[in-house]
């Protein structure tokens, strides 16, 4: 009989371009004897292949991270209904393989990847199903994104009480990561303010669940990464606006006391709070920095409300000073997308913001102050061909100043400074596999390379190690270098142990995963 072997993907050795290993069928030695109880019978070879018939080739396709670190091969399928999404477990489990979710593909790293299996894309469960214009309640599916949310409801006078830096977030993806956005400190994450939600799990089951009817999935799954279910149905609360204006203040300060100090000072009264981090500054300026808080106006405030809320004085421009087209922008990034370029930039940055810039108010449109990670189209290109990482820690206040002060200089020593640094404030939520903390968080992006990989690996457990020291968390939309045993220090065994007993209750066959949930938990799995 002929013997077929799992499906494995490598590199060719034209070029580094990438293809397909053929499946490679072994026959057996006819002359090597055989145990009858184990012999290889004509219904014993249909059953074999019965079991595991092979995957359609059209279906394999390239998924990226959106960081561009990592990209795997696997079988895509895109459902529109929640009978499709049945179909594909149905799918996985006569081929033996397993099923990743995705949504919008916006995690910087391998959490909606699944190489070698089934990837299932929830882009086309795009619908808005429900919309109260007078409760602002709306309930949506998982493949509708932040940018679909917020352009149907603003004219209502409404807005997502919680939205990412950028709007291209699915609602699935948002409720199984749990995001958060600027205002974490007032509005808590995303799970907050969702209502209900309909999950289905791999047996096939359907669970509705929310605070008063299975209230310990509803906890789990919020913040669960895929692994307990797929939403289908998400039901949200909306926050009332009075104007498409925020009032927006940007300051400057002088190192982490200082921004520590102002957040502290404005978390009663403002509704946004974030700052910019300079990760090339040392000494006393170790972590100076610019910070913009933005306050909702209020019943009265704008003389044109019916205006500023129109979708069309929302968007972000497509062109810089309305000549140069943003869509090229990347290009001009990409000479400065290095050590020297990024210092340069970090400096002019902070320099106009603590001259020129600093102190002032503006009014800002909700989706201009909101989604800054959109204001260039495809920035992340600049950092091709090895794309980017993105370390994001969450630290008790009492203990930010020391951690994130040791985090840069650590940084510096190693030689591998971040490009961008982004500094929150966040509270407690009562989610299970919660990243959050009474205090802060500090977001580096740094860029990926052949040379730096390894020692960039390295450095991100150096930190895990301050961080962990410093009573800190993670966050797995993020995360791309996460280990198992940092894992398990910040979440706590009981916490795993009971997510588990979860997912064997939902999931008895593992049939959701990751490669995400495979680094972190593949003995659990």
């Amino acid at each position: 009989m002929d013997v077929l072997l799992p499906l494995r993907f490598g590199r060719g050795r034209g070029r580094g371009k990438k293809v397909i290993m053929s499946a490679l069928e072994i026959p057996t030695t006819p002359s090597l004897p055989q145990d009858p109880a184990t012999a290889a019978t004509p219904e014993r070879v249909t059953a074999v292949e019965n079991l595991h018939p092979a995957m359609p080739y059209d279906r394999l396709e390239r998924v990226e991270a959106w960081g561009m670190n990592k990209a795997v091969l696997s079988y895509v399928y895109r459902p529109s209904t929640v009978e499709g999404i049945r179909e594909v477990f149905e799918i996985a489990r006569r081929h033996g393989l397993k099923v990743g979710l995705r949504g919008a593909g916006r995690s910087y790293g391998d959490a909606s990847l699944l190489a070698e299996n089934i990837c299932l894309d929830l882009t086309r469960m795009n619908r808005i199903l429900d919309w109260n214009p007078q409760t602002g309640r709306i309930t949506v599916e998982p493949g509708v994104t932040v940018r679909q949310l917020w352009q149907y409801i603003i004219e209502d006078g409404w807005w997502p009480p919680v939205v990412s830096g950028t709007m291209f977030v699915s609602m699935g993806g948002a409720a199984g990561m749990n995001f958060h956005g600027k205002n974490n400190f007032k509005m808590g994450p995303i799970g907050d303010h969702i209502l209900e939600f309909a999950l289905l799990l791999p047996t096939g089951e359907t669970k509705v669940c929310s605070r008063e009817q299975n209230a310990e999935l509803f906890y789990a799954a919020i913040g669960g990464f895929g692994m307990l279910g797929c939403f289908t149905r998400i039901t949200l609360q909306m926050k009332k606006v009075y104007s498409g204006l925020l009032s927006v203040y940007a300051f400057s300060t002088q190192n982490f006391a200082d921004i520590i100090r102002e957040f502290e000072a404005r978390m009663d009264t403002a509704d946004y709070l974030v700052g910019w981090i300079d990760c090339f500054a040392k000494g006393r300026a170790l972590g100076r920095g610019l910070v913009h808080e933005a306050r909702y106006l209020h019943p009265g405030d704008d003389p044109n409300p019916a205006q500023t809320l129109r979708v069309e004085n929302q968007e972000l421009p497509d062109t810089l000073f309305g000549l140069f087209p943003k869509s090229l922008m990347w290009r001009l990034m990409k000479p400065l997308a290095n050590n020297l370029g990024m210092r340069f930039i970090n400096w002019a940055k902070f320099t106009a913001g603590n001259t020129i810039g600093n102190r002032k108010t503006v009014k800002q449109s909700h989706a201009g102050f909101a989604f800054l990670l959109d204001y260039v189209p495809n920035w992340k290109w600049a950092y091709k061909p090895g794309g980017l990482i993105q370390y994001q820690s969450f630290v008790p206040a009492a203990n930010a100043e020391r951690c994130f002060t040791a985090q840069l200089e650590t940084c510096q020593q190693w030689g591998i400074v971040p490009y961008l640094g982004v500094f929150k404030r966040h509270r407690r939520d009562d989610f299970l596999m919660s990243h959050a903390v009474d205090g802060y968080s500090l977001a580096l992006d740094f860029p990926v390379t052949a040379r730096n990989h390894r020692r960039l690996w390295q450095l991100t457990a150096k930190l895990n190690e301050i961080v962990l020291e410093a009573g800190g968390r993670f966050y797995f939309a993020k995360d791309s270098t996460l280990d198992p045993k940092s894992a398990e220090a910040y979440l706590g065994q009981e916490t795993i142990e009971r997510f588990f007993a979860l997912k064997r209750q939902c999931d008895p066959e593992h049939l959701l995963q990751t490669d995400l949930s495979r680094r972190l938990f593949g003995d659990r799995l």
